[in-house]
């Protein structure tokens, strides 16, 4: 039980990775507020955790700075303390080129992906720093080293998750707030789904997962193992590391 008594949120919990660490974090000992922008998805996390002393559901749009204040509000006033959070929320964005980017969806990615992060550390560093110990950890992507993991909206905003993660960490590390990011590769999850369908299939991705040393996509559990672990006094010597999980895809 590395996380006994631990107080925990965790964003874009609805479903893939998030709803993963939301298990993960429960079964390791914590309580976890699970936000999601689909309330009815956030829900059936809870329900499949099965245990509502552990996990509350909460509607929010991390793209929106009221909701993500109103999140860390609730989490406050039901626990008083927050020990860990979990920038999990990310859409992408099919692989659109640049010139195909409308502005439209460039600030949707860019506001959920990266945005949506910052808003969050921004409202719960004063708390961790309060309480002299906290750990951040943010879903950034292999997106953030390399192009072609998404269109050009989707691997800016991953670059920045990493560049957010290494600021936060040389900010706040000697007050006492742990910052690092998970860099997943190809994780098979309700937002890649498509990928796998024939509409979806993307030449270059297949490829890719049919050369991974690991030879198939990832699992949603096995981020969230690593998330328990970063979260965990086991890594209190981590600070502004990027775990890349990815099967091998960066391997030259």
């Amino acid at each position: 039980m590395r996380l006994e008594d631990r107080i925990a949120i965790v964003t874009g919990a609805g479903s893939g990775m998030g709803r993963a660490i939301a298990q993960e974090f429960v079964a390791e000992g914590a309580k976890v507020l699970a936000l999601d922008v689909r309330m009815e998805a956030v829900e059936e996390t809870a329900a499949i955790v099965g245990n509502a002393d552990k996990i509350v559901a909460l509607q929010c749009d991390v793209s929106n700075e009221g909701d993500i204040k109103a999140a860390v509000a609730a989490a406050m006033a039901r626990w008083g303390r927050i020990d860990i959070v979990c920038n999990n929320a990310g859409i992408l964005d099919d692989y659109v080129v640049a010139e195909e980017t409308s502005t439209e969806l460039w600030n949707r990615v860019l506001g959920i992906n990266l945005s949506g992060p910052f808003f969050m550390c921004r409202e719960v560093l004063p708390i961790m720093v309060a309480q002299g110990k906290g750990a951040i950890i943010n879903t950034a992507s292999i997106s953030a080293f390399i192009a072609g993991g998404g269109g050009s909206a989707y691997t800016v905003s991953k670059h920045g998750v990493l560049g957010l993660t290494r600021q936060l960490a040389f900010e706040y590390g000697r007050k006492g707030v742990r910052v690092n990011a998970i860099c997943p590769g190809p994780i098979h999850t309700g937002m890649t789904d498509y990928l796998l369908t024939p509409e979806g299939r993307n030449e270059h991705v297949d490829s890719i997962i049919e050369a991974l040393p690991a030879g198939r996509w990832g699992k949603p559990v096995e981020i969230a193992r690593l998330a328990v672990y970063l979260a965990s006094d086991d890594a209190d010597f981590v600070h502004g590391s990027s775990y890349v999980m990815d099967g091998g895809w960066l391997l030259p």
